[in-house]
């Protein structure tokens, strides 16, 4: 009796636990049929309803009206967008409020760069342009009879009010050799009157050279401007002093703060002439710029001078000994053509 009390207590317990397990896989079973279910009628109902489409190539090639707001179907992918003015610019302009620090400020339209500053045009150009150069000089005409070809010298600066358009104020010295024939003519009578400046030793040999110094102004049109080339037009007016001296070789001394005295051959001037006009100038000349970005031009030019020099007669000084003039030419009317290399900038 008591063995079988004693098993009796024993199987008890395991029956209660296995009843216990069964009804907590019951209840799981039920959640797992509740959710499969819900997400089969979620699923059935997405399907029934198509997401909508945007065709961004279609939207892309359709013309845009800024006037016409769009439908909802165009902008399901935004609730914000109801139309699209036709300056956007101009728009936050308008509705720009100078007073609300959270609203950012208008966008800059971009168009042509304008300049305000002291040393720009409104284009970009500088508004002060200077040059400098050198060539050579060819007497033409009448002035070629007595005057042959030398060196020039060339230096200026102005104001450009465009890229087309400036005005130079120049200074140009414009030199001269004087011919042989013209010396040989003139070698007798100096010979012969013993010049000024003759310190009693015949004179056996002349030399001499001529120039024109001027001030002019001159305006300037640039007619082609490319990336490197460039080509213009000039013209000028101004004030012409023509020289010409004449000299005979001479021997000169010198001495230093030592007092040693030392002698060598040199040119004494034993006569000159002056004469002074109103001239005028014009031409065509090109420039070059090794790139683009380049402030700086190399320019050569051809110009053509005419001075409106007052003729002068001849005149040994016999009859008027205040008025010796044995080089009328200095004092006739004048032309030649400078040829000029230089830098602009």
């Amino acid at each position: 009796m008591y063995t079988i009390t004693q098993t009796t207590e024993s199987v008890q317990p395991i029956k209660t636990r296995a009843s216990q397990t069964i009804r907590f896989m019951a209840r799981a079973a039920a959640l797992a049929l509740v959710a499969a279910a819900t997400t089969i009628a979620v699923q059935a109902q997405s399907d029934s309803a198509p997401a909508p489409h945007l065709d961004l190539h279609a939207s892309l090639d359709q013309p845009v009206n800024p006037t016409t707001p769009t439908t909802a179907s165009d902008t399901s992918y935004s609730s914000s967008i109801s139309s699209v003015p036709s300056d956007t610019v101009a728009v936050e302009r308008l509705n720009f409020d100078p007073h609300d620090a959270l609203q950012p400020p208008p966008r800059r339209s971009y168009g042509k760069p304008r300049y305000a500053d002291s040393s720009h045009n409104a284009d970009g150009s500088n508004k002060w342009t200077f040059m400098v150069g050198g060539g050579f000089t060819l007497p033409t005409g009448g002035t070629h009879a007595y005057f042959t070809p030398s060196y020039k010298f060339q230096v200026g600066g102005g104001r450009a009010f465009n890229k087309s358009f400036a005005v130079l104020a120049q200074f140009d010295w414009d030199n001269f050799g004087i011919q042989t024939n013209t010396l040989n003519q003139l070698l007798p009578i100096y010979a012969l009157l013993c010049g000024v400046g003759c310190t009693g030793t015949p004179i056996s040999q002349i030399g001499g050279s001529g120039h024109d110094w001027s001030f002019t102004l001159n305006p300037v049109y640039t007619f082609l401007q490319g990336d490197t080339m460039g080509a213009y037009v000039v013209a000028g007016v101004g004030y012409y002093h023509k020289v010409t001296t004449f000299t005979t070789p001479t021997v000169a001394t010198e001495c230093d703060f030592f007092g040693n005295c030392f002698q060598f051959g040199a040119n004494s001037t034993i006569d000159e002439y002056t004469s002074n006009a109103v001239g005028f100038n014009g031409g065509v000349g090109f420039t070059y710029r090794f790139s683009r970005f380049a402030g700086e031009k190399f320019y050569a030019e051809a110009r053509y001078v005419y001075t409106a020099n007052s003729p002068r007669t001849f005149s040994l000084g016999v009859t008027n000994p205040n008025y010796f003039n044995v080089f009328p030419q200095n004092s006739a009317k004048t032309t030649y053509i400078p040829i000029t290399f230089g830098i602009r900038f």
